[in-house]
């Protein structure tokens, strides 16, 4: 029992001194680290939903690509323009919204892959491991960042996803929904990443066109 106390508060002391570390560092520093995993992130995202877009085209349903993603009724901006109007706070809101809404959907996909009927089966889940631990390690990243930028910077919105952790009995079922999952999952990391490269950007206070 004393083991696990002092374990505890070992643990406990090394959070706490990242975190005063974090906070020494200039926050330009922080969102270049941030932007450097989202950059990342969305890179593994593009590659996974390429690799399984090229078997599953053919079976799309007709109706297939109006499937609306979990994260869809979230308001963000459509293009680069509408992006520079938003605040630095709203933006950091809707980039750490974006991420916390892909917590579960990432475990269905993780959980999912080892049954799933693709050539490229060994090399998507071992993508999913590591596309899932720049999830944590970005989240955690922001979460820093946003407690330095004020309460609205640190506003989630719920996103909730309830398609369930079932993505189908068949094969084709099954890798139709999955690289719908991975479609949705390959915008929201382009977002997320537009998002903190504009932020980096502003921390640079480069000129609004160079962002």
């Amino acid at each position: 029992m004393d083991h696990r106390r002092t374990g505890g508060s070992k643990l406990i002391m090394m959070v706490v001194c990242m975190a005063a570390m974090c906070r020494a560092i200039p926050i330009g520093d922080l969102l270049d680290r941030a932007s450097q995993r989202s950059d990342k992130l969305h890179s593994l995202s593009t590659t996974l939903s390429t690799m399984l877009a090229q078997d599953t085209e053919a079976y799309f349903p007709p109706l297939g690509r109006m499937k609306m993603c979990h994260t869809s009724s979230l308001q963000t901006p459509n293009d680069k323009q509408q992006t520079l109007e938003v605040t630095e706070s709203d933006l950091m809101s809707l980039a750490r919204s974006l991420l916390q809404a892909w917590a579960d959907p990432l475990m269905v996909l993780s959980n999912s892959v080892n049954t799933l009927s693709h050539p490229a089966q060994s090399s998507i889940s071992n993508q999913l491991q590591e596309l899932q631990e720049y999830s944590r390690t970005l989240k955690d990243g922001l979460d820093i960042l946003s407690g330095r930028m004020g309460p609205a910077a640190q506003s989630i919105f719920s996103l909730p996803y309830r398609g369930g952790t079932d993505l189908g009995h068949d094969k084709i079922t099954k890798l139709v929904n999955f690289n719908f999952l991975l479609s949705c999952l390959r915008r929201d990391t382009h977002k997320i990443d537009s998002f903190l490269k504009v932020l980096r950007c502003r921390a640079a206070k480069r000129q609004p066109e160079l962002c």
